[in-house]
Parts: structure tokens; sequence; C-alpha cells
């Protein structure tokens, strides 16, 4: 193991200097001009590269207001269809609420534009098979914007499970959450079932979902029996302590905990829950056990992206049981947004694949959307994939 530890180095290629070729500019748009907006265009603008040069939002003013403070000048629309009609394009971020996700993506890959879309991919998988229908017919670029991935922690879990020294796995817990952290700072989007479709499950369960099984190849998930919950969501109580309006338990009309047990593709056993708010700091930390070894991966107070510490490795040595620690790397580049959003530029420059392709995330989206259904049923169903 420490031939991959040294190659993730933070004195390696972590943080190494980049070149950008800025004789190819690229004309970005971004949809959707809310907080995570904020994110994209902080690290386009780092870019010598890109020009930012149009806006939508379907609030008015709202656009307008945005590229204002941050000292660009764009042009602004107020629809997805009249941006993509007036303005010749090379890449768009789709940052709108989870409910418009598919339906911009969509648009925008149909008009032939490379497209970077927010987590989570949308909210049903009808939906996701949709997306990659389109991009299959486009040819350009979708990825999907999954900034953990560029975690050079999450890269060495991946590591550790590729280099054979857990074994076959077997079972996988995973999950995480916050103990108070029902997103309303950003407004009602997140908690509303019209427009966020799906709450803590795909916000930040998404992401949990994503380390487990990007670190074990993506395997088809099968089946699920999912449960979900809004007893957080539902309490006046709970915002009048966060001191919020006690009306947003009114309008709450999504999932603040979920949890499922699904069966993947090799015999693998994935155990998931998820919280925006519970009476617990963390619902445990990621296990990933395999024949030969197991990981632990400690949890963080607020899921963000990364690890809670150092992680350990459970093996037998000449018969006796054996810990190996895994120390933390610390990330020396110009942080995981501006990876996400430069390794995205970089294939559209370069002709290269997604940074974190569809192809992949579908399967994530299959996994939120089988929960979300069997939730309803209250049984356990199969995740039958769309043909695409």
């Amino acid at each position: 193991m420490a031939n991959e530890m040294e190659s993730l180095n933070p004195n390696g290629v972590i943080g190494a200097e980049e070149t950008i070729d800025t004789s190819k500019r690229l004309k970005v748009g971004i949809i959707g001009t809310g907080w995570i907006a904020e994110s994209h265009i902080e690290s386009y603008l780092k870019m010598p590269d890109v020009d930012i040069v149009a806006g939508a939002d379907i609030i008015p003013g709202k656009a307008r207001a945005f590229f204002k403070r941050f000292n660009v000048d764009a042009r602004v629309y107020l629809s997805t269809e009249e941006l993509l009609e007036k303005e010749e394009l090379d890449a768009v971020s789709v940052c709108t609420y989870n409910a418009a996700h598919a339906k911009c993506a969509i648009l925008a890959l149909n008009a032939g534009i490379n497209v970077l879309l927010e987590k989570p991919m949308c909210v049903t998988i009808e939906e996701a098979a949709e997306i990659v229908k389109a991009e299959k017919r486009s040819g350009k670029v979708l990825s999907v914007g999954f900034q953990p991935r560029f975690d050079p922690n999450m890269k060495m879990i991946k590591k550790i499970v590729e280099s054979g020294e857990l074994g076959d796995i077997y079972y996988i817990q995973t999950g995480g959450g916050r103990r108070r952290g029902i997103p309303t700072p950003f407004g009602t989007s997140f908690i509303q079932k019209d427009t966020a479709g799906i709450g803590a499950l795909a916000d930040i369960g998404c992401y949990s979902l994503d380390m487990a099984l990007n670190a074990i190849g993506y395997p088809k998930p099968l089946t699920v029996t999912g449960y979900k919950s809004d007893f957080f969501g539902k309490n006046k109580d709970y915002f009048r302590t966060e001191g919020k309006p006690e009306s947003y338990a009114d309008i709450f009309g999504v999932d603040d905990f979920a949890a499922a047990f699904i069966r993947l593709e090799g015999g693998i056993i994935l155990d998931f829950r998820i919280a925006w708010a519970m009476h617990l700091d963390t619902p445990g930390d990621t296990i990933i056990m395999g024949k030969k070894g197991s990981l632990r991966i400690p949890s963080t107070e607020c899921w963000n992206g990364s690890v809670g510490g150092e992680m350990t490795i459970y093996h037998d040595l000449e018969g006796l049981g054996t810990e190996t620690k895994v120390p933390v790397i610390e990330d020396q580049s110009k942080g995981l947004f501006y990876q996400k959003i430069r390794s995205f530029l970089d294939a559209v420059k370069n002709g290269g694949a997604a940074p974190v392709p569809a192809s992949q995330i579908i399967y994530n989206q299959a996994i939120l959307d089988g929960i979300a259904k069997s939730a309803d049923l209250g049984h356990e169903i199969e995740i039958v994939i769309p043909e695409i």
C-alpha cells in the first residue's frame, strides 16, 4: 500500500501546477443562478480560457443580480429555451433545482452543447434514462457534479479496493448525515416536493452512494428495500428552534431521513442510511468488508465529500489480526469544485471522456429512485434500468 499512498502524496500530482491552453476559449452559460451556481461561477472566473457570456433563471431579475454580484457582464434570459436559442455556447452548468435538471440538461444536449449537470442527476430513473439518451444522440460531454471524486482520500479508497488488499467485497455499510441540517438557509427549493422531488436521500445521499459504488466499480443494482421519513421537517418546533419560519413545516414535502438495503451484482450487499436531521451525530462510519480484509472510513459531522479522519484497514498477518492506518491526505490543489469544473472543460476541449460519466451515475439514480419507490410501496422492489 505504500506505493499506492505515495502516488497521491500532497507533494506529488495533487498539488502540481496546471498549464491551460488559452488559445482556445470556451463560451460558457449558467442555467439557474441560485446558491450552488455561486461555486460554479467562482471556479469559472479562475480559469483564463473561459468567457461567461450568459445565464438564465426563471425568477425575473435574479440572473442579472447574480452576475452583477460577481462583476460579470453576461446576457440574461428567463428560460433555458431562450438562452439556447439566442446564444452560441460551448458548455453550460445546469444549477437549477432538482426537478428541472432533466429538462434543462436534455435541452442543452439537444442543442449540441456540453453539459456539467449538478447533482443529483435528476429525480427519477426514467428522467435519468432520457438524459443519457440525449447525451448519446448529441455526442457531447455530459458530466455529473460529484466533486468528492477528486478528493485524494476518495481516490485512495478506490485504490485500496482495486489493489486487492480487501479481496472480494461482499458487504458495505455507508451513509452519513447531520444532526441538524435541513438546508433552508438557501430558500425552500430543497424542501418542496415540486422543486426538490426528493430530499436528504438525493441531496447528500447521492454522495455517499457514489463514494462506495465508485470504489467497487459501480456494479448494477438489482433490488432494494427502502425506508424514508420526514419527522423533523414536518415538526414546527424544529424550525422554531432553528430560528426559521414555522410555516416551513407546512410546505415540507420530501424526506429528511432515508435508509435502504440494496443487493448489487456480484453478490454485494449495500446497507445505506442518510439524514438531514436526527438525534445522533452520525448514523455510522462507512465500512467496506472483503474476504481478505475490511476498511473503515470515519464519518464526518456534516457530509462534506471527504473522510472524517484516518482510515483503517483490518486484515490478518500470519494469522494475527492486524490494523493498518491510512493517514488523511490534504488536498493541495485549487479545491475540489475547481477540479470538477476544470476536468469537465478539459474533456470538452480535448474530446475526452466525461470525468463523472452518466453511464455510472444512472445506477446511483436508480438506487435513489428505487429507495423512494420501495418506501412508498412498503416492500422490496426490483430495480429496473430502462433500455437506453
